[in-house]
């Protein structure tokens, strides 16, 4: 689903104000590498679009301090948080919140299991380790709560349009396949193996059985090893849905109530990535809608060439005279040719990927720290 206009240099721009009032499309994916200004696009989207009369909730993945700050919040956290001052006159409005990895993963035990059964899990060190650390797991969790907020969304209507910013993954293999990763993982038979060694089919093979489990106790400590199989124990009955769910999340990403958006950087280490994140989506058929490009350069004359500014720079350096004037030019000159540069990075990124539609958003003079900052994005995101 590629929403697009033709611009004036030739290349197709995403018409992100025409995504974010499609009904239709009840989830935004925000993906793209870390250090593009993907949460700070996740926010200004959701800040846009509320203004627009959407119902949003954005999911953001460990923002900075000053972007929850800049929704007027003190903090973010797993509970969804009304942002005040958005402008309410057409009927929409925002909330924000961020993941808890390891708050996410108890609600998914508590959800599943009796009291009794959860206790043992939720105490036990080998899941405490795997619900913090695991890799993989802050994944798999964003898919888990966008899965939950959208059933959520659909059964009470407090949501029409979710915004999804991923975590700093530098490949998209790790959120399309953490789900898969991670239930394959607590499928494993390395698990089921130490958890029973001496049952079923395994049985004849207890002597030899006996022996791995001897050298595993020395090497991890029988106290380590007792808690993996009390939790891979707990696990038989309790995540026999992980899978399912997570084959559900992933349908629902594939379908058209979904807009992917590539967020990259004029700069060639993003492009590659961006470049990467677009071919992986296809790959596994994700409705990818376009790219954000953060940060472009935009002089304020055009009209005034590199080569122009920089030659009279240099002429009034050599007289001497008028040093401001000169590095007022010489600075005119360099963004000149650093817009050239980010432009042609563009040129090249269409040119290998002509479907995919493109948003240039100029970069700002200073860090967005507040609202204001925020609909100043989105109204460069929606080409004003």
């Amino acid at each position: 689903m590629t929403r697009r206009r033709k611009t004036v240099d030739g290349l197709h721009g995403l018409e992100i104000d025409a995504l974010l009032d499609d009904r239709t499309v009840e989830i935004v994916v925000c993906c793209g590498s870390g250090g593009v200004g993907k949460t700070t696009t996740a926010a200004a989207l959701g800040v846009r679009a509320a203004e627009r009369g959407r119902q949003v909730v954005v999911l953001t993945i460990d923002p900075a301090r000053r972007l929850a700050q800049a929704m007027g919040l003190p903090e973010l956290d797993d509970t969804p948080r009304r942002v005040e001052g958005i402008d309410t006159k057409r009927g929409g409005h925002l909330d924000a919140m961020m993941l808890d990895m390891k708050r996410t993963f108890d609600q998914v035990v508590l959800a599943t299991t009796s009291p009794e059964k959860a206790k043992v899990i939720l105490e036990n060190p080998f899941y405490v380790a795997l619900s913090s650390s695991f890799a993989g797991t802050q994944e798999y969790m964003a898919m888990e709560k966008l899965g939950q907020l959208h059933a959520d969304a659909l059964a009470d209507g407090r949501y029409d349009l979710i915004i999804v910013d991923t975590p700093p993954s530098r490949s998209a293999l790790d959120f399309l396949d953490a789900p898969k990763r991670l239930s394959s993982f607590l499928d494993s038979r390395l698990l089921r193996l130490l958890s029973a060694p001496a049952r079923g089919p395994i049985k004849m093979f207890s002597a030899g059985m006996g022996l791995v489990t001897g050298m595993l106790t020395k090497l991890l400590g029988a106290q380590v090893l007792t808690d993996i199989q009390t939790f891979v124990a707990a696990l038989d009955t309790t995540f026999g849905g992980f899978r399912a769910r997570s084959e559900r999340t992933y349908a629902l990403l594939q379908q058209d109530r979904t807009a992917f958006l590539v967020v990259a950087a004029p700069e060639p280490d993003a492009m590659r990535e961006a470049a990467y994140f677009v071919e992986r989506l296809r790959d596994e058929r994700m409705p990818l809608t376009g790219m954000v490009l953060n940060r472009m350069t935009s002089p304020a004359a055009t009209h005034v060439s590199a080569e122009r500014s920089l030659s009279a720079a240099e002429a009034l350096t050599e007289t001497g005279k008028h040093p401001v004037a000169a590095a007022v030019l010489r600075l005119h000159g360099e963004r000149m040719r650093r817009a050239a540069r980010e432009h042609h990075l563009a040129e090249r990124f269409v040119s290998a990927h002509p479907g995919v539609a493109v948003a240039g958003v100029p970069a700002l003079s200073s860090d967005v720290h507040d609202l204001d900052g925020l609909r100043e994005i989105g109204a460069r995101l929606g080409g004003e």
